[in-house]
């Protein structure tokens, strides 16, 4: 079986409204709940899908309205990809946005710990961005298999 073909397959997309946070993590914990994860597997994918869409829609779209795409993958292996991207106003400094403590919201109601979650949890986390065009957020983590 080829690994780079998935054995399952989601796309979606909604507008950037905070409501619709739980949505995206109800629809990753849905999907991923094919490959029989643990339930700390699960958690850790909700949380870090959360965190990703909530940038997209706080940090990405700021006080606009746009729309969050999300693509899930399940690879052979329990192999799990996400990819959150947005349309909105980019990153200027990926490093800078990474670091723990570090945003962008000028209302301190932000505690900028977003990017350090998703990396304590999942097993890869990528960031690609341009200003003016907008955020991919690709997060990775290979599910335990049970015998």
């Amino acid at each position: 079986m080829n690994s780079r073909k998935p054995e399952n397959l989601m796309r979606v997309s909604f507008p950037s409204r905070s409501v619709n946070e739980s949505l995206s993590r109800s629809l990753a914990a849905a999907f991923v709940a094919l490959a029989d994860p643990t339930v700390e597997e699960l958690c850790d994918i909700k949380t870090a899908v959360s965190e990703a869409v909530t940038n997209a829609i706080v940090h990405g779209y700021r006080d606009t309205l746009g729309v969050v795409y999300i693509t899930a993958a399940l690879y052979p292996g329990g192999r799990f990809i996400i990819t959150i991207r947005d349309r909105g106003c980019g990153i200027a400094d990926i490093q800078k946005a990474r670091e723990p403590l570090f945003t962008t919201c000028e209302t301190g109601e932000r505690a900028g710990l977003g990017f350090a979650v998703m990396e304590e949890l999942m097993d890869k986390v990528k960031v690609r961005s341009r200003l003016g065009e907008g955020t991919i957020v690709t997060m990775e983590r290979t599910l335990k298999t049970r015998e």
